[in-house]
């Protein structure tokens, strides 16, 4: 009797156990975060049969470095006057194009002439004012055209009488070959010869003079004197280079006189 007493009760103590082992197991906790705004939340997966974990794939596969994130703008906060400044991130400058790094080509060589010049130093001066804008140069003298021809006389006088007067004393003086001009524009002048070149009537001229006589020389026709012009090559405007060279006249030439 007392067996099965002893029986029964170590039977209801093992249903006891079983009932309190299967209540009070504990369950799983649930994760439960709360998820900023703006931020993705992860989830979890079951592999697909016939496919490798993802932990595996990751494993295997080689993982790329990260990109950098964009720069944000910078806040600036002033808590005094409580505003908010936004300092957007400088730009990038984008690099030169070969073409604009190209060195820019020298301005096209335009030859000229400038003159004329009374003489080789005062050309020589013009060259020297223009300075390093002139890559090539020369000198050149332009002869002169003389007269037909040339003319020694001692102006008109006021009339035939006082004419031939001063005739009287230019022989009693030693000189010969004279004529007085009866009418015209040089009427009662007093012509002491005529010459075919500038320096014989020169010579005439100076005697005259230096015997005390009011004799003048002139010339028949148009002459022009012997000049000198400065030949240059330069990028420079040719306008600007005849004023810095103090030229009356500026004239287009061909380099290749300058070769």
């Amino acid at each position: 009797m007392l067996t099965r007493f002893l029986i029964v009760i170590l039977a209801v103590l093992n249903v006891g156990v079983a009932l309190w082992w299967m209540t009070s197991r504990p369950s799983e906790p649930a994760v439960s975060a709360k998820a900023e705004p703006g931020v993705a939340t992860l989830e979890l997966l079951p592999p697909s049969p016939g496919k490798p974990a993802p932990a595996i794939a990751a494993a295997t596969a080689p993982v790329a470095p990260p990109e950098a994130p964009p720069e944000a703008p910078l806040v600036a906060v002033d808590m005094d006057q409580k505003a908010v400044a936004v300092v957007a991130p400088p730009e990038a400058q984008p690099e030169p194009s070969p073409a604009a790094a190209a060195v820019t080509p020298p301005l096209p060589e335009q030859c000229s002439s400038l003159g004329p010049y009374a003489d080789q130093a005062k050309a020589q001066a013009a060259l020297a004012a223009l300075g390093r804008d002139v890559r090539r140069q020369h000198l050149r003298e332009v002869p002169g055209k003389p007269a037909s021809s040339y003319r020694v006389l001692i102006p008109p006088a006021a009339s035939r009488e006082e004419a031939q007067a001063t005739a009287k004393r230019i022989v009693d003086a030693g000189f010969s070959d004279y004529f007085i001009v009866p009418q015209g524009e040089e009427a009662h002048a007093v012509a002491l010869g005529q010459y075919r070149n500038r320096e014989g009537a020169e010579r005439r001229l100076s005697t005259l003079v230096a015997a005390g006589f009011p004799a003048k020389l002139v010339t028949n026709g148009s002459e022009t004197p012997a000049s000198w012009w400065l030949d240059v090559a330069s990028s420079a405007d040719p306008a600007a280079l005849k004023q810095r060279a103090s030229a009356a006249q500026q004239q287009s030439l061909n380099c290749v006189r300058l070769r």
